[in-house]
């Protein structure tokens, strides 16, 4: 069964972050909006980071030599465009080693609610044998995650997936468990229960590519 890691559940500043990102006063704000996304992705970097294999390593100090772990390899941290990307930002100052990919994805959406997911475009490096963190900061009905996923399979099959998320929904994280292979693990800074007939969540916090970088047509 896949694990999911809800940073909700535990009490901590990381819940300050989250608030402010869903209050519609501090939402009129975009860079102060960018930066609690980089905050949480910063926290979020950190939690995975917990879970990657370390190795010990030598380390000349001015006085002599410590004894340290360091990560034995970096992973690939990859995000969808355009909402993703405070997110990335987060995570790669943590993980300021990592190679980075990224994807484009957005939904064609039809007369009756109905929509399509679509991808225009992939850079990425190899996966092969390598930890993949796919980041996203909605997780809605999750489709756009799995279709990212699977887009990438063509530069190699991961070590571990770790899908990351700010807010999701109860449906989008049951979708991601469903169709994502054994070796994922889902950390998500927020489960809301409902999500609308036009696959936004509620109470969510609204269009995070809106909010962070403008409306666009």
């Amino acid at each position: 069964m896949i694990p999911v890691h809800n940073l909700a559940l535990i009490n901590s500043v990381f819940s300050t972050f989250i608030a402010e990102l869903r209050d519609v006063h501090i939402q009129k704000d975009p860079l102060r909006f960018r930066r609690n996304m980089e905050r949480i992705g910063e926290v979020l970097a950190y939690e995975v980071s917990k879970t990657l294999h370390f190795e010990p390593r030598e380390v000349e100090t001015p006085l002599g030599t410590a004894n340290c772990h360091l990560i034995a390899q970096q992973p690939v941290l990859a995000t969808i465009l355009r909402a993703g990307l405070p997110l990335h930002i987060g995570m790669l100052n943590y993980f300021d080693r990592a190679e980075n990919a990224f994807i484009s994805a957005y939904r064609q959406h039809h007369n009756d609610d109905t929509f399509d997911i679509h991808l225009e475009y992939l850079a990425s490096p190899s996966l092969e044998g390598k930890d993949l963190i796919l980041c996203d900061p909605m997780l809605a009905t999750g489709r756009s995650m799995v279709a990212a996923y699977k887009s990438m399979l063509k530069n190699g099959t991961p070590r571990h997936v770790h899908v990351v998320s700010v807010i999701g929904s109860a449906e989008g994280v049951a979708y991601v468990k469903k169709n994502m292979p054994h070796n994922t693990t889902i950390w998500i800074g927020a489960i809301d229960e409902e999500l609308t007939a036009q696959a936004y969540i509620v109470p969510g916090l609204g269009d995070a590519g809106d909010l962070a970088f403008g409306v666009k047509l």
